[in-house]
């Protein structure tokens, strides 16, 4: 399967699929090929019924510079009167990030030195969102006469609606420390030994919890945050319901009376 892709380092290890972006030479800048890259990559990754969590990462010590700038300027010299590629482009890379936010899969997302626009969008997409004291977060699409359009959901979700609009009129920037401050990444680690011992400890703890109860829960929350609490009631009493009556329900508890892992636990 890593075969297939150009953009992207991809490995499997169990149930954790590892993508990494893979364009050290521009600070690995999105492009085109890589927002479809990693499309296909999560496609396949909840239908091959073994992935359960994806980690993010990127090549050559950066996390990610954003959109590839040289794909913006092809898209904006084929621009006419009945057409629009540089929308398409954006809807594009919009679409990246509705998919890694709302997958039923765990997404944990490894941060280290440049997470700039919509690498800085994709972080706040993840579920858990782990960096190295070499991150440097930037959101730089106003000083440069552009919109945060696609990432910008993400940022009033992680940072709050206050925080969010400081940080995209002043062209935000913020070192790893800071963002740990603001709850936009969840831990940061000193060196590279420290950051993969965060990085184990998340994923058994992922691993650890049941795949479906997983999904199901991610659904229920990514609703409550738009929802008032009582209008779903009822639907979290159905999914209470059925989870506790399912296979992972009657597993888990059984598990935990026998004191023993449930099945789905490494």
């Amino acid at each position: 399967m890593a075969d297939a892709y150009r953009t992207l380092g991809v490995r499997q290890d169990g149930g954790v699929l590892h993508l990494t972006l893979n364009r050290p030479e521009v600070r690995n800048a999105m492009s085109l090929a890589m927002v479809d890259e990693l499309l296909t990559a999560l496609n396949s990754a909840e239908t091959d019924g073994v992935t359960r969590v994806i980690v993010l990462r990127g090549a050559g010590g950066h996390f990610c510079a954003g959109a590839d700038l040289k794909d913006m300027a092809a898209a904006r010299a084929k621009a006419s009167d009945d057409s629009d590629p540089v929308a398409h482009t954006n809807t594009r890379f919009g679409w990246l990030c509705a998919e890694f936010a709302r997958t039923p899969l765990a997404v944990v997302a490894v941060v280290e030195g440049t997470v700039m626009g919509g690498g800085f969008g994709l972080a706040c997409a993840a579920d858990v969102t782990l960096a190295h004291a070499s991150a440097s977060f930037r959101l730089p699409e106003t000083s440069l006469g552009l919109v945060p359009a696609q990432i910008a959901p993400y940022l009033v979700e992680r940072l709050g609606f206050a925080e969010a609009k400081r940080l995209a009129v002043t062209g935000g920037k913020l070192d790893a420390r800071t963002a740990l401050t603001l709850r936009l990444v969840h831990a940061v680690a000193d060196d590279e030994a420290a950051l993969s011992g965060a990085l184990a400890n998340v994923l058994n703890d992922i691993l650890a919890c049941a795949p479906g109860a997983v999904a199901a829960t991610k659904r229920l929350i990514a609703k409550a945050r738009l929802a008032a609490p009582e209008s779903l009631i009822d639907e979290a009493a159905a999914a209470f319901s059925l989870a506790a009556q399912g296979s992972e329900g009657i597993e888990g508890t059984t598990a935990f009376l026998q004191k023993r892992k449930p099945s789905w636990a490494p």
